[in-house]
């Protein structure tokens, strides 16, 4: 799921002069304060020599500028200021603050006794992290200021703002990366750089696709062939259903924008006998008629979407048309997070439908983090009630702490919970897109918001008198005394596997979700227990002494125990177990299902470090290994190596459709001729364990971590175009996969990938993506837009696009913007961008400049 990585930034404490009026302290007075405050982040350099001490620094900068203007009775008694930092801090130097880590990536700054702050002055605080921070997405906003009886108060300075070209947030604090040599990357042996507009143009130029004719189905189908004649949707279908019933194919019709009641018959029907591959279709598309034969009623509704695509790009008149199609492979899927920070039901239903219009079959919920509890579990309302929220509160008796640069006040869009009629409602809309939802509760790391929504409820019934009450879902022994950090930082983030209340909680939270899907009329069929990124608990707890001892000692076997067990009692209740790879890795197969089936791994490992040994040693165990590796489909990765593309960065600096595109399922080494290593570098990779015969994957999902993703445009942004090139590879094959040999690796463009097929695949399936635009936009999909690649070359402006008919406008320096036609001359440097297919929105803008 995540390994370490990270980066957030922030602030510090400020005191007022020598005329403070610090027995009366004013809100007001802070409010002025938090409103007038200047503040500036800067990333100075990933590479610099570091503090004696400190291996593998980074330095970043806060600049603070006090105002002119600086109130007089600022309440100096226990004023501080807060922020995110994500990155571990071992040092901050600053000749007026002290610093203190206060949890996770929640940071504190002091002002050190006997200092004077001056109207007007700068103060800059050094930030020692350890790590990197390659891109601006790093900083987290909404740092804020705290004072004794007084109400905290977000630095207006770091707020977000959402960019009306783009439609984007961004953060106006941090300021611009223009040092490549010492912001791209850490140290000589990484061959990163920069993605600039003259890079792009060279790598574009040799991929330029032309504008799509004939069939533009994406998926690509297996076979589809145009005929002569035309069918005419404008006359409203006369719909036929035979063996399915309209439930299961409402919303596929309805994606074809015809009326009902027509002239034009469409008969569907349900034949396995015709179809032999599950969600298999035939569509024969007649000026007479329209005909589907399909498997199942997931394969007639992918009849309906094919015919909506090609209907919508042939506007409604589409040539006579035959399609013969099935999936490559059974699970196709999304991941989406919203623990990190919370998105909207609106925008799960928009995306559901999205992952239907391109035969997305899996929805993968992560539904609880260390950073929030998002779904409503009626029996244990504190979860959502306390879970959901993060706000200040040291206490955490009302929220949890403001991680990721949530803000003091609780009420962001980052913060919320999905109700039960929420979740419910989900649920049947996934269903009847032929779409499983599978709803995801990490542990037993990644729980501090169950674990401080279950002390609140633990104090509630203590405090009423009800000790054995609060006891029944109490996550920690409290005579616990080890001491550890997560990856995340978080000292106490970890259930203890050794109480039974442990285990009430989760088959509590499995009940509840079990009858939310029964009520949706879609059974439970998958649990994901997460299973991953378990820190060095439990060690001094005596509740896990006797555990510890069963297993000679060695506590970190009790995750793989716990996993075990959990398995065990959703099998019982006829579910499926799904984790990250890491965490079941360590499970012993003779204590898992003995029917392999019920265990769901996700691949998580990067390509270059670890992917293959875990996918191989997993799918030879039997199980249903679902490859979710951040290469191929971590959509909060940048889509390229630049500062201005957000997005985590500590498995790939860019993951671009291409990529994703041309992944090869079923040779894992042979992506090393294709994909290169975290520093930019072409190598090998060792096939080891060698996959056994009778294995292969059963699938490929995308994942959408959310820690720097806090609107529902991000999500958009972050998950289009790049789930399209997934949606693609998991459904048809990659035809310059070469044979898995066990043993064999590959060299950085090794010919036994065929590198001719790759380039003529994607020129096709660019053009095919380009005609999806319009549907995308009619679904409400706000979907990137790339900029250009652009030089100046002989004084002249050439530029192009990733994707064909984009659009593209320059604007020389002082002049307005100007639809680009092909080459032409230019003075000095010129902005250029490109814009949506409705041409609402625009990519962030990039300059170029002569050549040198």
């Amino acid at each position: 799921m995540r390994a370490a990585g990270w980066m957030t930034m922030a602030m510090a404490a400020l005191a007022a002069p020598q005329a403070l009026a610090a027995d009366a302290p004013s809100q007001a007075s802070l409010d002025r304060l938090a409103n007038t405050l200047g503040y500036r982040l800067t990333m100075v350099d990933n590479g610099p020599v570091c503090p004696a001490g400190i291996e593998g620094c980074f330095l970043s900068t806060i600049t603070l500028t006090l105002p002119e203007a600086l109130p007089a009775d600022v309440p100096t008694k226990g004023l501080s200021l807060y922020f995110s930092f994500v990155n571990r801090l071992p040092l901050v130097e600053s000749d007026i603050f002290t610093h203190r880590l206060v949890n996770g990536d929640v940071q504190q700054l002091t002002l050190k006794p006997g200092v004077t702050l001056r109207p007007g002055a700068k103060h800059e605080i050094r930030l020692w992290g350890v790590g990197s921070n390659f891109s601006k997405a790093f900083g987290m906003p909404n740092a804020y200021l705290v004072a004794d009886g007084l109400k905290p108060r977000t630095i207006a300075a770091t707020r977000a703002v959402i960019d009306p070209e783009t439609g984007l947030e961004i953060l106006t604090f941090v300021a611009p990366m223009t040092d490549e040599a010492k912001l791209a990357t850490k140290s000589d042996a990484d061959k990163t750089r920069w993605l600039t507009a003259k890079r792009a143009f060279d790598l574009q130029a040799g991929r330029l696709a032309p504008e799509a004719k004939g069939v533009v189905i994406l998926p690509k189908p297996a076979k589809a062939v145009q005929g002569k004649g035309t069918v005419d949707l404008s006359r409203g279908l006369a719909v036929s259903l035979t063996g399915v019933d309209r439930s299961a194919v409402g919303p596929a019709l309805a994606s074809l924008g015809a009326k009902e009641g027509g002239t034009l018959p469409l008969t569907i029907r349900i034949d396995p006998a015709a179809v032999a591959k599950a969600e298999g279709y035939i569509l024969d598309a007649k000026p007479s008629g329209i005909a589907i034969t399909a498997h199942d009623a997931a394969g007639a509704s992918h009849a309906l979407r094919s015919l909506a695509q090609q209907a919508a790009f042939e506007r409604e008149k589409l040539t006579s048309l035959r399609v013969e199609d099935a999936p490559e492979y059974g699970f196709r899927g999304l991941h989406i997070d919203l623990g990190r920070n919370f998105h909207s039901r609106d925008e799960i239903l928009k995306i559901v439908e999205a992952m239907a219009a391109y035969k997305l079959n899996k929805l993968h919920l992560h539904l609880a983090e260390d950073e929030g509890w998002r779904i409503e579990i009626p029996a244990l309302p504190e979860l959502a009630e306390i879970g959901s929220k993060r706000c200040h509160d040291p206490s955490e008796q009302t929220c949890i702490l403001p991680q990721l640069g949530a803000g003091p006040e609780g009420t962001s869009g980052v913060n919320g919970y999905l109700t039960a009629a929420d979740y419910v409602a989900i649920v049947k809309a996934a269903a009847a897109r032929q779409i499983e939802v599978i709803p995801s509760i990490d542990m037993p790391g990644h729980s501090r918001a169950a674990i401080k929504a279950m002390e609140v409820r633990h104090a509630r019934l203590t405090a009423a008198g009800k000790k054995a009450e609060a006891d029944q879902y109490r996550l920690i022994d409290p005579a616990d005394t080890t001491e550890y950090r997560s990856i995340q930082n978080y000292s106490d983030n970890t259930l203890n596997v050794c109480l039974p209340a442990t285990y009430r909680f989760v088959d509590t939270v499995v009940d509840a979700l079990a009858a939310m899907h029964s009520e949706a009329g879609a059974p439970l069929k998958t649990f994901h227990l997460g299973a991953d990124e378990t820190a060095g608990a439990w060690i001094k707890s005596p509740a896990c002494k006797a555990m510890i001892a069963e297993n000679g000692g060695d506590a970190g076997k009790l995750t793989p125990r716990f996993i075990e067990r959990v398995t065990a009692s959703l099998a019982a209740k006829g579910l499926r177990t799904g984790g990250w790879s890491d965490g079941m890795g360590h499970t012993e197969t003779a204590n898992m299902p003995k029917a392999p089936h019920l265990v769901q791994t996700n691949i998580w490992g990067v390509l270059h470090t670890g992917a293959i040994r875990e996918a191989h040693d997993q799918m030879n165990r039997g199980w249903d290994a679902v490859l979710s590796i951040p290469d191929l489909g971590y959509f909060d990765m940048p889509y390229a190596p630049h500062p201005d593309e957000g997005g985590y960065d500590w498995a790939s600096r860019g993951v671009d459709p291409y990529q994703v595109f041309g992944f090869m399922p079923d040779n894992l080494p042979a992506n090393a001729a294709t994909i290169r290593n975290i520093r930019a570098e072409g190598k090998a990779i060792e096939d080891k364990p060698v996959l056994q015969a009778g294995h292969r994957v059963a699938g490929l999902q995308g994942q959408l971590w959310s820690e720097t993703i806090r609107t529902d445009a991000q999500v958009d942004y972050m998950l289009f175009p790049r789930l399209l090139a997934l949606a693609e590879r998991a459904w048809a094959p990659a035809p310059w996969t070469p044979a898995y040999q066990a043993g064999a690796s590959y060299e950085w463009g090794d010919k036994r990938v065929d590198a001719a097929k790759l380039k003529a695949g994607w020129q096709d399936f660019a053009g095919r993506t380009a005609a999806q635009f319009p549907m995308l936009e009619k679904i409400g999909v706000a979907y990137r837009v790339a900029p250009p690649g652009a030089r100046i070359a002989s004084g002249k402006l050439e530029a192009n696009s990733m994707f064909p008919g984009t659009v593209i406008e320059y604007r020389v320096e002082g002049g307005a913007w100007t639809r680009y036609a092909g080459p032409v001359a230019v003075g000095g440097p010129v902005d250029v961008r490109s814009r949506s297919a409705d041409g609402k929105r625009a990519s962030r803008t990039v300059r170029v400049g002569p050549a040198r």
